[in-house]
């Protein structure tokens, strides 16, 4: 049986969620979604906290760093006391930015003044990254998360979501008719999507050259993170 989250809110504690829908039928058309997957990718992305506006995907990723750190409480109550974790932040990871902020070793990279496939940034010098729903932008995404990998401290973890459309394999967009994210009808450069992740998304993570991958599920299908391990 599929459990579904009903609160509270990893992030800040809230426990009023809510719903709503954001899919819009270009996109769904263009990646050939199913009533199911649209059910469960509209969840992912609408289902959200009404106190601190972060939605389920962000929730999890929230709730992935704490099981990830041990740590008993919510997202903002980790960001106020673990102040030694260096972390790296690339894009605003929804609107988990103003606790992650709150850490005073973390650092908030956005494109285009960071591209992600050749960070200026010093090798070895975080303890962990996250990106949430940045990767499947990115034309190519194993030399992304190499990146990560090479910022990453030994031992750092690189914990991040993308879009995984779980009954089916990772495809290219190349070659098909250009789809975005954001909003319908606004075709905004930065939000074409390159890669369609599917079960065999573990294999960007491995080909990137970390140790591990692991796949935290928060909720599934909706909620999936991967840990990829140094």
């Amino acid at each position: 049986m599929m459990r579904q989250f009903l609160g509270p809110c990893p992030v800040c504690g809230g426990s009023k969620l809510l719903q709503r829908d954001v899919l819009w039928s270009e996109l769904f058309n263009s990646w050939q979604l199913s009533a199911a997957e649209i059910s469960y990718i509209d969840r992912q992305q609408g289902y959200h906290c009404a106190q601190c506006f972060n939605n389920l995907r962000a929730m999890a990723l929230a709730a992935a760093i704490l099981c990830e750190y041990k740590f008993i409480g919510t997202l903002e109550q980790f960001c106020e006391s673990r102040t030694a974790v260096s972390m790296l932040e690339i894009n605003q990871a929804g609107n988990l930015t103003p606790f992650l902020q709150k850490m005073s070793l973390h650092k908030l990279v956005e494109y285009p003044q960071f591209d992600m496939i050749d960070l200026d940034i010093e090798s070895e010098s975080f303890d962990l990254v996250i990106h949430s729903d940045t990767l499947e932008h990115i034309a190519n995404p194993e030399r992304a998360l190499s990146e990560c990998y090479r910022v990453l401290r030994n031992g750092g973890k690189c914990i991040f979501t993308v879009p995984i459309v779980v009954d089916r394999l990772s495809r290219s967009r190349v070659g098909l008719p250009p789809s975005y994210h954001g909003r319908p009808g606004i075709p905004a450069a930065d939000q074409v999507v390159y890669t369609e992740f599917g079960a065999d998304a573990w294999k960007t993570v491995l080909g990137a050259g970390f140790m591990s991958c692991e796949i935290f599920s928060f909720e599934y299908p909706a909620a999936l993170v991967l840990i990829a391990r140094k």
